[in-house]
């Protein structure tokens, strides 16, 4: 059957009624790869194995890197694997007025910063050069800005080793426990960058409140960002919906399939195989064929064997 005729099978399994609502949020700075779409069925599978709703959202805040068409494409190459959105696409370019309002909340929480990356990394110079993770940001601007300083972004304090809320734990329902101590493995993080967008952070969980989202899915290369999204969502009095954090599909060298490394985007012909091969990344073995309505199928009903809530 032709991925037209099959258009949306998924979103008619399941009614939509109910309390779960999660979404897929997809950023336009390119166009949607085979990496990007085991994100999007996971999000899309667990809302209709809980007949709940699915909305997209364009987080297209870092304009600069704003690919033109991607964001069209995107919806067009869901629409064609059988995903649309339950509801109205929110674009994030639309929303900075919100992200404003929010920081206006955090009050004194914020200070402005003026250093620059070679400045945090000169101050973490003591770290050995072989570890390739991020390190804190060392607080330099905490206190306020040295004379003759520019600002060029705005952090947001957090707690002390051994204060209130420094030590963020929560459970994945797919990791299990995980734990960050917020001072020493983020230090005080950015809002709002040195280009003036506002920074993922902050924008996902303004997004997420305001669509009422309940369950979040996506891939595990943001489940670092989790504990300080609920930092923020504490201090803003949002709820905190609960989280899944699925696997990567990974190129030949171990590393996230990206777009920044030039992953292909999605054809529109063999969706079926596609998709398929998505769900093997998820652990999930679907009977091969050509029928989308099948698949939706029989992969909604072994994620839900699998996840249910």
């Amino acid at each position: 059957m032709s991925a037209s005729r099959d258009r949306n099978i998924g979103s008619r399994v399941g009614n939509h009624i109910g309390h779960y609502i999660g979404r897929f949020a997809p950023s336009p700075t390119g166009f949607l790869h085979a990496g990007s779409l085991v994100a999007a069925v996971a999000s899309y599978l667990d809302a209709r194995a809980h007949h709940g709703t699915w909305l997209v959202r364009m987080e297209d805040v870092d304009r600069a890197r704003t690919v033109p068409g991607a964001a069209e494409s995107i919806l067009q190459t869901l629409a064609a694997f059988g995903m649309e959105s339950d509801g109205e696409i929110v674009w994030q370019s639309t929303r900075s007025d919100l992200y404003a309002a929010a920081v206006q909340k955090l009050g004194d929480l914020i200070y402005p910063c003026g250093c620059s990356r070679r400045e945090i990394a000169d101050s973490n110079r003591h770290v050995a050069v072989e570890v390739k993770v991020a390190q804190p940001y060392p607080g330099i601007c905490r206190h306020g800005m040295a004379p003759g300083k520019t600002v060029r972004a705005l952090r947001i304090r957090v707690p002390q080793l051994g204060e209130s809320n420094e030590c963020i734990r929560f459970d994945d329902r797919f990791c299990g426990a995980v734990t960050q101590h917020l001072s020493t493995d983020v230090g005080d993080f950015v809002l709002r960058r040195a280009d003036n967008f506002w920074a993922y952070q902050l924008a996902v969980v303004v997004d997420d409140a305001a669509q009422s989202v309940t369950h979040v899915v996506r891939g595990m290369d943001l489940l670092d960002s989790t504990p300080r999204q609920i930092y923020l969502q504490r201090w803003l009095n949002l709820p905190t919906p609960r989280y899944l954090h699925v696997p990567l599909l990974l190129d030949t060298s171990g590393r996230k399939l990206s777009k920044q490394d030039g992953a292909i985007p999605l054809e529109h012909h063999d969706v079926h195989q596609q998709l398929v091969a998505a769900a093997s990344v998820l652990g999930l073995e679907i009977t091969p064929g050509n029928s989308l309505k099948r698949f939706w199928q029989e992969a909604i009903a072994k994620w839900a064997a699998r996840y249910s809530l």
